[in-house]
Parts: structure tokens; sequence; C-alpha cells
């Protein structure tokens, strides 16, 4: 079982920067990939949550294209953490973002049941 823990959220005017971040706590030897999701305003399930951005173990990547040139994650295995670096933030990618673990495998990410974080906010006003 494993236990992720986000941090970075907040408030910015759009058009700043903000860094979010992840501590993945417990066995993660099966889990190769980590990831970032936001849950859309008006849905609640964990099945219902879009993918932001992904990193596998040797730092494969993929990113939503409503991301894509704007947001960068990255990965530190050894502390086992990810980072988000989100730049250029619009009203549009206000959501509660949560980090994932999960398996990156031939290009897609599939996230672990159990794997989830408590999420953080993420505001940017207009």
């Amino acid at each position: 079982q494993v236990q992720l823990v986000e941090s970075g959220g907040g408030l910015v005017q759009a058009g700043e920067s903000l860094t979010l971040s992840c501590a993945v706590f417990g066995d993660t030897a099966t889990l190769n990939g980590l990831a970032w999701y936001r849950q859309p305003t008006g849905t609640e399930r964990w099945n219902e949550r879009e993918l932001v951005a992904a990193i596998s173990s040797e730092e494969a990547t993929k990113y939503a294209d409503f991301v894509k040139g704007r947001f960068t994650i990255s990965r530190d295995n050894a502390k086992k953490t990810a980072t988000l670096f989100m730049d250029d933030l619009k009203p549009e990618d206000a959501d509660v973002y949560y980090c994932s673990a999960g398996r990156y495998d031939n290009g897609d990410y599939y996230p672990a049941a159990g794997g989830w974080g408590q999420g953080t906010q993420v505001t940017a006003s207009s």
C-alpha cells in the first residue's frame, strides 16, 4: 500500500506559476509511474479525474493537450517525489489536483486504485 502527500497548491494571478510537490510513502516496487490528475468541477468520483501529466521511472513523460508547453512533470526516484511545475496558469486550470502512483507502460498511464493523495487546490484568478 502506498500513501501520497501533495503540497504547493494555492491562489495566483493568471499568467503566474505554481509548483506542486508529491511525496510517496510505502511499497512502490510494482508501480513505475507517477502522475498528476485534476478533478473537474462538478465531478466527484476518482475515475472522473483528468490526467494532466505522467512520468515513468525512466522519465518518459506524457501530457494532456491542454497543458503541453506550460506544465512540466519531473521526479526524483531516490527521494520518491514527483513535481509538477505549472507555468502561465489560466483561470480554467483551477481544480483540485491529485498525485497518483501507478503503472506507466507503452506510453500509457494506469493509476493504482489505492494510489491517490488527498488533493491540493489550484486557482488562477483573471
